[in-house]
């Protein structure tokens, strides 16, 4: 297990999925949790390849922060086909104030963990994270 700077080492689970996701494509999307009894991040669900962009949205609490990864494909302006890692970093304003500033310490490190993320997000709402705005980013 790998140490985060904020104390929360990160479950082996969690690189080994995000791997599955980013080599096999076995996974849609993954949302981790930071599991404070355990002092870890886990892998809190796992989005099967044929769930949609709304599925993955709709697994990000309304007032607790996350750390969750999309795996989204597109078609280029020439028609090619063509896949983009997100990571999400998901902070509502609803959340509280300590949960929000756990997450924000550990993302980073916990961000470095996982190789192979191509963009980032940060959100403190559903409209930040919007398909209009992955659709955007992705190119």
């Amino acid at each position: 297990m790998a140490n985060a700077a904020s104390g929360f080492a990160v479950n082996d689970d969690c690189k080994l999925k995000f791997l599955e996701l980013k080599a096999k494509r076995t996974y849609r999307f993954i949302v981790f949790k930071i599991d404070e009894k355990k002092n870890e991040v886990i892998v809190e669900k796992l989005g099967e390849p044929a769930e949609s962009y709304e599925d993955f949205t709709a697994n990000l609490p309304d007032n607790e922060c996350r750390y969750a990864v999309y795996d989204f494909d597109f078609v280029t302006v020439e028609n090619c086909q063509k896949s983009r890692i997100f990571f999400v970093g998901w902070s509502p304003d609803t959340a509280r104030v300590r949960n929000k500033m756990i997450y924000a310490s550990s993302k980073d490190r916990f961000k470095r963990e996982l190789d192979g993320i191509q963009v980032e997000l940060q959100a403190t709402d559903p409209s930040e994270i919007g398909l209009d705005v992955i659709k955007s980013r992705a190119n």
